[in-house]
Order: C-alpha cells, then structure tokens, then sequence
C-alpha cells in the first residue's frame, strides 16, 4: 500500500502488489456501497402474520398483507396457525391474525391445533405482543366470524395488546379487509418507525389474483351438462363441463369453482305477485341477479317477527333457542315467509330489498386436473329438489346449471377459488387415502387424473359409496379404468342402503384397521371431502379409532399422533 499522500504518477505501470491493493481497495468501495443501500431499504421492524382457512381467502389476504408490509419498510412472513407454536407466538413482537369461521362457529381446520394449546391452561402470557385480528365470515350464521372472536379475546386474556380492534367482515370482505390492512400497516409504520422503501417486492413470492373473480366473472360456456345417477336414483348428480376459452385461467386439482347463479324467474315472479309489483322492471333484475330469495336472511326474520309480535314466526323466536327456529325454518323461502305475514302489515317491495341479502356465488370442488383438462373444468353436482304439492323448492346454483342454462351460446359467470392447502402431495412417490362419498369425490377424481397425468408412482386408495350401487355409483367405469391402469390402488365402497345393515364409508375403514394404518405408517396422506356435519365427525371418530387399535396406547396418543398428521399436512379436508 502506497504511504498516505504519496502521488501515482498517471501513466506509472502498477506492480502486482499495488493492482492487488486497488483492487481490494474497488472491492472494499462497493461492498460498504451495497451494505449502505441495504440498511437503507432493509426492513426496520418484522411482523407475523398468521392465518387460518379452509377455502384460501385468508391466505390469500395474509400474503397480499406480507407484500403490503414490505412496501413500509416492514419485513413479514405469512404462516398458517397450527404452524406456530405458543412459545413461537410469546417470541414474537407484531402478530396479524386473519382467520375464516366455518361450519358451526368452528376454526379452520388448519387453526385447530392452535386454539387448542391457545386456550390450555400451560399457555404462556403474551405481555410483549401487540396484535390484530381479522375475520372472514358470513352475517347469515349465527357465529358469525367466532373463529375471530375467540382468538382475538384470547390473545387480549394472555396479555397481548391490541394494535388495533377486530373487523369482522362478511361475505363481501374485499373493501372491509383493504381498509383494515391500510389502517393496521399506517398504526405499524408509526409504532415502529418503519420507513416506506422502494425496493422492489419479489412479484413471484406474492399472490396474485386472477382478474376474474366475484365482481367480474368469467363468462364460460357451459360444455357439457351431463345425468351421472341413474334416473330412479333418490339423487339427481349431474357432470358439468365449463370451457375456459381465451380467459387465461389456471387451476389446480383440489381448487373450488365458484359459479354465480341466477334466481329462478318463476320464483321471482311468484315473489312479485305476491307483493302486488309485477309491472316493476327494475325490481324482478333485483331479485333475479342479486338478492338471495331462497334462504330467508336474520334480518327479514327479524322484520318479520316485529310486524307480527303474535305470529307462528315471533314466537318461534321469542323462544330464543336456535334449534328450534332452524326447525321451525326448514324448507322455508322468503316467499314462504311473506306468506305467513298479515298483508296489511306485509313490507313493501321497497321495505323488502333492503333485508334480503346479496346473491352470493356457490363454491364446488373442482373434478379435474388441469394437466388432463387444461382447456375446461369440471363439476360433479348434486341437483337440490323438495317439496311436495304446491311447492317445489329448488336449489338456486344446482338447478341453474342442471336446468336454466341451455343453448350453444349459453353462458355461466365463475371464478376460480385456489386452495393451496388441499393437493396432491408434491412426492409422487408418496401414498394417497382418499374419502369422499357422495359428490365428494369431485376433488379425487382430480386427483386421480393429476396423478395419473404425472405417472406418479404413489399407491392411490379410495373410499366412496352413496345409497345404491345400481343408481348412484357415478364415474364407475372410470374408476374401473384407473384401476385396470393401477392409477388407483385399492377401491373400497360403502353402498348404504345395498343391505339391511347400513353400511358406511367409516365402517369400511374399519374393516381394513391393519392395511389403512399401514399405510399412514409409510406415509400416506389422508385427504376427507363431503358433509361437515355428520360425515367428516364420523370418519374422523373412525380414522382415530382405527389409530388406538392398531397402536395399542390409548386415545389420547391416537390424538396426538392425527394431531401430527394435521401438522404435517398429511390429513387435510375439503368439509361444507
């Protein structure tokens, strides 16, 4: 190194020891110069953000809240809640929790497992985290966003403190939700010092949302609408095809199509007899394109039993017990309702809109692949008929399809709803349990077709069955197929009403304890899709039995040993 101050001359030929000092001298320039900038756009403060789903929204939202936050200067990673732990959770600073509720006021099935150990008595308080929360939910249910609440009050009993009060938001969350995101990032930016950065977020690491969705649906064709029971069947289940033409939409196996219907004319006229407002234009598109007509809202029911405090319905309600009006409203409509109602003190049409809530899209799993059928989707739907008499009620998206959507220019809006939480494993080679009966096994004919397409060589076993194998065994042949090819390894079926003793898909796992246990032992994923009411219960009670018998070491280690099936992602369900 040359001594300070001395002077090169310009045109002085280097020695090898000084192009080696100036060379290190360059290299020493540039490396401060990339350290500088990187302080200067690394992130200044880390937030977590963890949610819970079961359709993909809330994933979807806690992404788009990661890339947000870096914008601000924030760093952030989005992780599913049964992935963090509750010292995870005590170590962390800045936690944004966004969370669906499904079913009967229950956490999603990848929150489960948190909310268990959250609410144990060994939980550890939660002094140094400041928190959020957002829910997803459906003002329909009487829970409404419980999932929301319940962490959110949990969080506040351990300690944590509130960044900023819970938004529940209901079925149209996209504006409530953007509004929350603004709000909790500017209170972030500013209890953290935070400074917004330039620096470009990495597009390929962040979601992205197609530009169909339920504000601007793809207009397909309806391809192919075809009868899959039989036509004495007690079900009427139907196949659809929807071309995707030049929309550029992409799917995967184990998506959800969302398909907006279109009430049924007849329906609606019927509603505007009765209202005395049949020359009303304006009024039939309402009802036709955009209100729910079918399932009566809380807040008509609410009306309804205030204009007639000593009507059937007021006193149904009076009772307060939700089992008895939810019995009390089986297999009523709005129409139904208006019916019930003294005309003279009836709402008006004007009075009526207002209290009936938005027609919202209906989610079906996808049965296909998209490296089978790239170019459409497929549905496999069970139509909704009842009733008797007078009355026949319908479904409002299964008819639409099966019924009042004809032609070769006949057209359906849809949209994709991703579901990045149920597929296929990414190891061929890995075993796959699937369990579906009814129309649940839409997503594993899928998954079927996903991994023959991939010539995985992971041994596929599935459970189906549905009341009559003469009528309602659809996609027979195919199966058989897939299992003359050995796509599908083992095929085990329950039809119910074959026998005088009911058989069911449970009773079917049951009877192969040894084999199914074997399989979850080399690795199997075990995948449940239909009813969540009674059937997802029963096969999961059996799913656990089969574990305590085979083990030998009590319930509580079958829990656990599910418990770490759920963690790894190894048993995931597709439940409604």
């Amino acid at each position: 190194m040359p001594p300070t101050g001395a002077l090169i001359p310009a045109d002085a030929p280097f020695s090898a020891q000084q192009e080696s000092w100036l060379a290190g001298f360059i290299a020493g320039i540039a490396a401060a110069g990339r350290r500088e900038s990187a302080s200067a756009t690394a992130p200044t403060a880390t937030i977590d953000v963890l949610f819970g789903t079961q359709t993909g929204n809330a994933e979807l939202l806690a992404g788009e809240l990661v890339a947000a936050a870096r914008t601000r200067g924030l760093g952030g990673t989005a992780t599913a809640l049964d992935e963090v732990s509750p010292d995870q959770l005590a170590a962390m600073s800045h936690v944004l929790v966004i969370t669906s509720t499904y079913g009967e006021g229950e956490l999603p099935d990848n929150a489960a497992l948190f909310w268990e150990s959250l609410q144990s008595d060994t939980a550890p308080r939660l002094e140094g985290v400041r928190y959020a929360v957002l829910g997803l939910g459906d003002r329909g249910y009487d829970d409404f966003c419980q999932a929301a609440k319940l962490i959110d009050t949990r969080l506040e009993q351990l300690g944590a403190g509130r960044l900023h009060e819970r938004v529940d938001c209901d079925v149209d969350f996209e504006d409530p939700a953007a509004e929350w995101t603004t709000t909790v990032l500017d209170r972030l930016v500013a209890e953290t010092g935070a400074k917004s950065t330039d620096v470009e977020v990495d597009t390929a690491a962040a979601p992205t949302r197609s530009p169909w969705n339920k504000r601007n649906p793809y207009r397909s064709r309806l391809a192919v609408n075809r009868l899959l029971s039989a036509p004495h069947s007690a079900k009427e289940i139907r196949h659809y095809e929807f071309d995707l033409g030049d929309s550029g939409i992409t799917y995967e196996a184990g998506d959800a199509l969302a398909v907006v219907p279109l009430n049924d004319e007849e329906l609606v006229g019927a509603l505007l007899e009765h209202l005395g407002a049949t020359g009303d234009e304006e009024a039939a598109r309402l009802l036709r394109t955009e209100r729910e007509i079918r399932t009566p809202s809380k807040e008509l029911i609410a009306d309804l039993a205030e204009r007639a405090p000593s009507g059937e319905l007021a006193a149904v309600v009076a009772q307060g017990t939700r089992s008895d009006l939810d019995s009390w409203l089986w297999g009523r409509d709005v129409l139904d309702l208006l019916r019930t109602t003294d005309p003279a003190t009836a709402p008006t049409l004007p009075e009526l809109l207002p209290l009936l809530r938005p027609l919202q899209a209906r989610q079906y799993s996808i049965s296909s692949s998209p490296l089978a059928h790239p170019d459409r989707i497929h549905l496999t739907v069970a139509s909704v008929r009842y009733g008797a008499g007078q009355r026949r009620y319908e479904g409002v998206a299964s008819t639409y399809l099966a019924d009042r959507v004809g032609g070769e220019d006949a057209t359906v809006g849809i949209y994709v709803q991703p579901n990045a939480s149920f597929g296929v494993p990414q190891d061929d080679d890995a075993p796959m349990v699937m369990i579906g009966p009814g129309t649940g096994i839409a997503p594993f004919r899928g998954f079927l077709h996903e991994r023959a397409a991939r010539g995985a060589s992971g041994r596929n076993w599935l459970f189906f069955g549905d009341r009559n194998r003469e009528s309602d065994f659809v996609y027979e042949d195919e199966l058989s197929e897939l299992r003359t090819r050995g796509v599908l390894t083992e095929l085990d079926l329950a039809f119910s009403r074959d026998q005088a003793e009911k058989v069911y898909v449970q009773t079917r796992m049951r009877e192969r304890s040894r084999e199914l246990y074997g399989w979850l032992e080399d690795g199997a994923h075990v995948y449940v899709c239909g009813d969540a009411s009674r059937m997802a219960k029963d096969v999961e009670t059996a799913l656990l039995g089969v574990v305590a018998e085979q083990r030998g070491r009590g319930d509580d280690d079958a829990a656990e040993y599910l418990a770490d099936l759920r963690r790894a992602k190894r048993y995931v369900r597709d439940v409604y």
